[in-house]
């Protein structure tokens, strides 16, 4: 089953993406905050993260930066109330990082994650054959 990480420290958005997923039949682990989030991908494996750039205590961006660290090709999707891409260092390791601008609506967050699974398929992709 295809699991993913959902890091939000607002526990109805979370909840709410959390319903939405597990609807579409995914396996779905949540985390409130940067530490529980860290701990739950050393504890098992997943298959996508959607991190919330604005977390309480720690930013988001190293979130990702520490799941894509154990994960290079980890598909990811960043939410925030705010446009996210603007808060997105314009590094190679986060060219591919979806970004999804709260409130967002059940099929946005379906395309999001589509998006990153596409993106991160075609990035490796391209590394096999150069």
């Amino acid at each position: 089953m295809f699991r993913i990480l959902v890091i939000d420290d607002q526990a109805d958005v979370r909840a709410m993406i959390a319903i939405l997923l597990r609807v579409q039949r995914f396996e779905v682990v949540e985390a409130s905050n940067a530490p529980e989030a860290l701990a739950a991908f050393a504890a098992a494996s997943f298959d996508l993260a959607i991190v919330d750039i604005f977390l309480d205590g720690k930013n988001g961006i190293d979130v990702i930066m520490a799941l894509r660290a154990r994960v290079p090709d980890l598909p990811v999707v960043a939410i925030s109330g705010m446009t996210a891409r603007d808060f997105l260092p314009g590094s190679l390791e986060l060219a591919d990082v979806v970004c999804l601008q709260k409130p967002f609506r059940p099929n946005q967050l379906a395309c999001a994650i589509e998006t990153a699974r596409a993106s991160v398929a075609r990035g490796v992709a391209a590394l096999a054959a150069g």
